[in-house]
């Protein structure tokens, strides 16, 4: 099974009660107070989103203490998550960030972006029990025929490990690789209307999807190749 995580935020808020008992993620860039605390109280779980793609994009940086502050209260299981990391940055300065981080690691989880070396993927995978996949540099574009390519050597490394690795952004991906455990997307927030759609029936079709078989990704590789 692969557990799906539903970007926040969601309007108008009375939504959010159409979405009780799903897992969500809640970025610190675009958190509201009051859908945080009442998805504490109405969801199965919440992934808790560092936003350093957002401040990336935005030209900014990701504060680091504020986001640990903003952490401290909520932080426990089932919840978890996303440890700071740098967009495009090497791998010493994620491993500078990532011995910053003040919680338990079963309730945080390092990230690897495709453009860092198959090396850094192996070290985090044995070492933390949860791992983020995140697409940057030339693999930002989920789904493009060179980032299943990386898709598919990360697989290669994390053959034999047993950590969760989790896609970010990847929901739309979700039925195509057997080793992602979880996967998250705003695609139920951001589209719910336009489809004329409610947003818990959307994140219905969407939770159906999941992993397949090591041996059904493995029939897929031709057509990834000659995409």
């Amino acid at each position: 099974m692969t557990v799906h995580y539903h970007g926040l935020p969601l309007t108008p808020e009375i939504m959010l009660l159409d979405l009780a008992g799903k897992h969500v993620c809640i970025s610190y860039a675009t958190a509201r107070a009051k859908q945080t605390e009442q998805c504490l109280r109405l969801m199965q779980s919440i992934m808790f989103d560092n936003g350093a793609f957002t401040a990336h994009q935005q030209g900014g940086t990701l504060d680091v203490e504020a986001y640990y502050d903003w952490l401290r209260p909520m932080l426990r299981q089932p919840h978890w998550a996303v440890m700071p990391d740098v967009i495009d940055g090497t791998v010493e300065q994620q491993r500078e960030l990532l011995a910053t981080w003040p919680f338990p690691r079963a309730v945080g989880a390092p990230v690897w972006h495709l453009g860092l070396s198959l090396d850094y993927l192996a070290e985090l995978a044995d070492e933390y029990p949860r791992v983020c996949l995140g697409s940057s540099q030339q693999y930002w574009k989920v789904g493009s025929p060179i980032w299943k390519r990386r898709m598919r050597e990360a697989g290669e490394v994390l053959s034999g490990a047993s950590c969760h690795i989790h896609g970010l952004r990847m929901m739309n991906e979700a039925g195509n690789w057997h080793y992602l455990a979880s996967v998250d997307s705003v695609n139920v927030a951001r589209n719910y209307k336009d489809r004329e759609d409610m947003p818990g029936r959307m994140a219905d079709r969407l939770d159906r999807v999941n992993a397949p078989l090591p041996a059904e990704e493995t029939t897929k590789e031709d057509l990834f190749d000659a995409a």
